[in-house]
């Protein structure tokens, strides 16, 4: 099936991935943005200097984890030299550095480190994807690009639905993007006004949708400042594994 390469053709594609493997797949191929792929293939060309002698994917990053997840991370988008190098969300820089150790600490994760497709981490009851699949110019997609994407959120929801009981938005851009799933996949009309980002902020759907969790993005601004400290990440997933009824 020929790659994606308009907003329409995503729209077409992604709810015809029939399973989690083919939407990955579909995704991997994905060139419908020109401005993100112009931008992932010059950083997966030139090369971080210390990555230099890797061989950058260079890609859109699907998302990574159990396809019986009872909680999603959703995220703004992959790292230039993160995920737009190894192929997998937040693996291979210091934001994953600090997920993965919290997610390890929670008991959401076998190991934790995350520093490259194959180094034999593995999740449990958990999903990790973000909102835009490529790699953005200074970490920032436009509103277009966003939108061009969504469909490729939407059918990750939707086939992880049946076990999927709470998000975990990292950053206000990814809180933003869970508002128009709700009504894309559960039929559910989003508040309004929308409730306010924020680290602990807390959206119930009821019955009808997953917990909304807000959480501060991992990025070395929040973490090396401390306004994301190791203790608000294990209270935000001590509250997500408590709703999801997580052991």
């Amino acid at each position: 099936m020929a790659e994606p390469r308009t907003a329409d053709e995503v729209a077409a594609r992604a709810p015809r991935a029939a399973d989690l493997a083919d939407l990955d797949a579909a995704i991997s191929d994905c060139f419908a943005c020109p401005r993100l792929v112009a931008w992932r293939e010059d950083v997966a060309a030139v090369r971080r200097a210390a990555f230099r002698d890797q061989e950058y994917w260079g890609r859109p990053v699907p998302g990574f984890g159990a396809a019986d997840a009872r909680i999603a991370i959703l995220g703004l988008a992959p790292a230039a030299h993160g995920g737009n190098r190894t192929g997998r969300i937040f693996t291979g820089d210091r934001s994953g550095d600090v997920l993965f150790a919290a997610l390890h600490r929670a008991g959401l994760a076998n190991q934790p480190t995350s520093v490259a497709a194959d180094d034999g981490l593995t999740l449990r009851d958990i999903r990790i994807f973000s909102a835009v699949r490529c790699a953005p110019p200074e970490n920032k997609p436009t509103p277009a690009e966003r939108d061009t994407c969504a469909p490729w959120l939407h059918r990750e929801v939707e086939l992880i639905r049946p076990t999927l009981r709470v998000v975990v938005a990292l950053g206000a851009f990814a809180w933003a993007a869970w508002w128009p799933v709700l009504s894309q996949v559960y039929g559910v009309r989003p508040p309004s006004p929308r409730p306010a980002f924020g680290h602990g902020a807390n959206w119930s759907g009821g019955t009808a949708a997953p917990e909304l969790l807000g959480c501060y993005h991992v990025s070395q601004q929040n973490t090396f400042t401390g306004r994301l400290t190791p203790a608000m990440l294990d209270e935000v997933f001590a509250r997500a594994k408590h709703l999801a009824a997580v052991d």
